[in-house]
């Protein structure tokens, strides 16, 4: 009975913290609607999620495309396909590895900082405090963040594909010997609008993901200082395994046969 009564408790703790967290997200996704908005807070969320994340992420994108022109080139050697090297990486690149791997970049950039700074505004009150103000938290917290994440990586996401194809560009042209006009020539042609258009929408739901778990566990933190680290990091957790589910989904719902 001790058994059961432990997989019933964290059964039940599972459903409660599932039932939150539908409705924080209900209730920030209805506010991202309503008036009135918060524009400097919403732009210096959209400076602090985009420009200061361009460097991490499209460090990210060339390596990836480096290491998958590479690594396409070691296998495709053996059946002598080297020709499809450009469609492979411009495929795998706008696909999947820059939606992927730019949102886990963001995840653990700007989705730990967000859980940091809210969490740290509810162990010291400042959430009651505006509340106390007749401020919305909600509204005035979580809404730009959102509306910053949703809007801004697709814009960094792009940027990735763009350096990441110029990352398999230069391994193919400069180390494998490719001729860089047939390169580009066999990119454009095998590259197709939805290949980009699935991927800017992945990056879409990737930064909506990050922001509501960093601002959710950030928003339900307690516990003082150790409180707030374990919110950073259950926002982190959450928010990567949460992108790696709904990139399938979302390629199956593109994709899918």
């Amino acid at each position: 009975m001790k058994l059961l009564q432990a997989i019933g408790r964290v059964f039940l703790a599972f459903l409660g913290a599932a039932g939150r967290l539908i409705m924080f997200a209900i209730t920030a996704v209805t506010h991202c609607f309503l008036p009135p908005y918060y524009p400097r807070i919403m732009i210096r969320q959209m400076i602090e999620i985009g420009y200061f994340s361009l460097p991490v992420v499209g460090l990210t994108a060339i390596f990836a495309g480096m290491v998958l022109a590479l690594q396409s080139y070691t296998g495709f050697a053996r059946f002598s396909a080297e020709g499809a090297i450009a469609n492979v990486v411009v495929l795998s690149v706008t696909r999947e590895l820059a939606p992927v791997l730019g949102g886990l970049m963001i995840a653990g950039r700007v989705g730990a900082s967000m859980a940091a700074e809210i969490g740290t505004m509810r162990v010291t009150e400042q959430i009651d405090a505006l509340t106390t103000l007749s401020t919305n938290a909600i509204k005035y917290l979580v809404v730009p963040r959102i509306i910053a994440g949703v809007v801004m990586l697709p814009i960094l996401i792009f940027v990735a594909d763009i350096i990441g194809v110029f990352g398999g560009f230069l391994v193919a042209v400069y180390k494998l010997g490719f001729n860089p006009a047939i390169y580009l020539q066999n990119t454009w042609d095998f590259l197709e609008p939805l290949d980009v258009i699935s991927g800017l929408v992945k990056a879409s739901v990737f930064g909506f993901l990050v922001a509501l778990m960093g601002c959710y566990h950030g928003y339900y933190s307690k516990g003082g200082a150790q409180g707030v680290g374990a919110a950073t990091t259950n926002s982190v957790v959450s928010a990567s395994i949460l992108i790696l589910c709904f990139n399938y989904i979302l390629t199956e719902a593109f994709f899918g046969l």
